[in-house]
């Protein structure tokens, strides 16, 4: 019911521009958007932890300190809406909590100790595969996530994954060049800000922030505004790629 009332109430205004406010100060329309989207909430961490949750429930206080954190770090450039974008934050920040929990209470996965299940938070999920594995597959499905935002993202940008592919520097010096452009580019709030608002490379003005010829940047132009949108938002998976091409 909270949530239809606080929907009739912005009948006029979208959820993104709810957030806005939110992050200039209304902390009245914060509270009154958090106690909206407590059910989709409650239903993400659900969707995590694989059982009912009650709001009594510690994963579900976690779940409403990622909903808060993500209201906080949304921004409408990154190409997605606040709900996709917090589904994310809270199921990483479930699983970081279910983690720690299984490890800081040494959990048992033997499949037979059913009496463990009950006193352990998160053991009912462990202990169908060993810890190992359902790291494995809670990150896939997270890398899942965060590709197909980033593909939207670099829809409005006239990009594929295809084209990063194929545009992608061939020698591990040249990736390194290209980051080191993107990082400078991204570092620049006036020409990251030109990026994200003409969804386009600012090359005359990076060319003078950057020892690299202008001919390299453009040869370049698709893999540097990938980067640099991969280092401008909340992209995990794909930015520990980016420090493994440094580091090589």
């Amino acid at each position: 019911m909270l949530n239809l009332l606080f929907i009739a109430k912005r009948k006029k205004r979208t959820l993104e521009e709810t957030v806005v406010l939110i992050q200039q100060g209304d902390s009245a329309l914060l509270n009154e958007l958090i106690e909206a989207y407590r059910p989709f909430i409650a239903k993400t961490v659900s969707s995590v932890c694989k059982r009912y949750i009650y709001e009594t429930d510690d994963e579900f206080s976690i779940g409403l300190i990622a909903f808060h954190e993500a209201i906080e770090k949304y921004s409408p450039e990154r190409g997605s809406s606040l709900l996709n974008f917090s589904e994310i934050i809270i199921k990483r920040r479930v699983i970081d909590y279910i983690r720690k929990q299984s490890k800081n209470q040494h959990i048992s996965l033997d499949l037979t100790n059913q009496s463990n299940e009950e006193e352990s938070p998160g053991l009912a999920i462990v202990n169908e595969l060993s810890l190992e594995d359902y790291q494995n597959k809670t990150d896939e499905q997270l890398r899942k996530e965060e590709v197909w935002q980033f593909q939207k993202l670099l829809t409005k940008f006239d990009l594929s994954l295809s084209d990063l592919v194929e545009h992608s520097p061939k020698h591990v010096d040249a990736r390194k060049n290209a980051i080191v452009v993107a990082k400078k580019l991204v570092e620049d709030n006036e020409l990251k800000e030109l990026l994200l608002e003409k969804k386009r490379l600012p090359i005359k003005q990076l060319e003078k922030k950057v020892n690299v010829s202008r001919k390299t940047i453009e040869r370049n132009r698709k893999y540097i505004i990938a980067i640099a949108l991969i280092l401008s938002g909340d992209y995990v998976y794909m930015k520990d790629y980016i420090k493994g091409v440094l580091e090589t």
